[in-house]
């Protein structure tokens, strides 16, 4: 199941505009900040599909029955660029328990790459709500690979996306992948570059994040 979260326009459509110009993410604390804004949309839409279950709480003038999350679900990252997506799907999840997954492509000098992954820390995810954080589903080889080992820790109830943007190509080798996962993305572009970008995407989100990095 994938959801593109623009085929409604909202004021996540507004804030993935910035997102995406150039002129914009000049400005890194913007970015950062509409980065942590489209986490805190995408919990938000997430939080429709969990399991509720009835509450009595008391109020000044007596009881309520209101409809309260049955658990809190496991927000996973890939470092670094997930970083501040994460922290938007926290805020709203404000008890969730953490995964990390340290995954990053690995040049060679004809611009091919492999995917590395050097690091992986997470909870039990059995029966959980996983919720797995990456900006850009671009080729989908980071995303499945990050699935491949944190699903070591257990078989979640239910396996979630969120990327501000995707390409087709990622969406589909994930599903075929992961059938059972649920996409939820900014939006969606076919086109993707030699060196595994996205087009037009928005550039390279962890440096936008964070700074240029030094490849060996």
């Amino acid at each position: 199941m994938v959801y593109n979260l623009s085929v409604q326009n909202s004021l996540l459509s507004h804030w993935l505009s910035e997102i995406r110009d150039v002129g914009v993410q000049a400005d890194r604390m913007r970015f950062r900040r509409n980065t942590e804004r489209f986490g805190e949309i995408a919990a938000y839409e997430i939080s429709k599909q969990l399991p509720y279950h009835s509450k009595t709480v008391p109020t000044s003038l007596g009881e309520s029955v209101c409809q309260v999350l049955s658990a809190q679900p496991v927000i996973g990252t890939i470092l670094r660029a997930g970083i501040q997506l994460q922290q938007g799907l926290l805020n709203y999840f404000d008890h969730a328990d953490c995964a990390f997954a340290a995954a990053y492509r690995k040049y060679r000098g004809d611009g091919t790459f492999d995917i590395k992954l050097d690091y992986t820390t997470c909870p039990s995810l059995s029966g959980r709500i996983f919720i797995l954080a990456d900006p850009m589903l671009a080729t989908g080889a980071s995303v499945v690979l990050a699935l491949e080992s944190l699903l070591q820790y257990g078989k979640p109830a239910q396996i979630h996306i969120v990327s501000m943007l995707a390409c087709t190509i990622g969406v589909e080798y994930v599903l075929r992948r992961f059938p059972e996962v649920t996409i939820w993305t900014g939006d969606i572009d076919d086109e993707l570059t030699g060196r595994g970008f996205i087009v037009p995407g928005l550039g390279d989100a962890g440096d936008l994040l964070y700074g240029d990095k030094e490849q060996e």
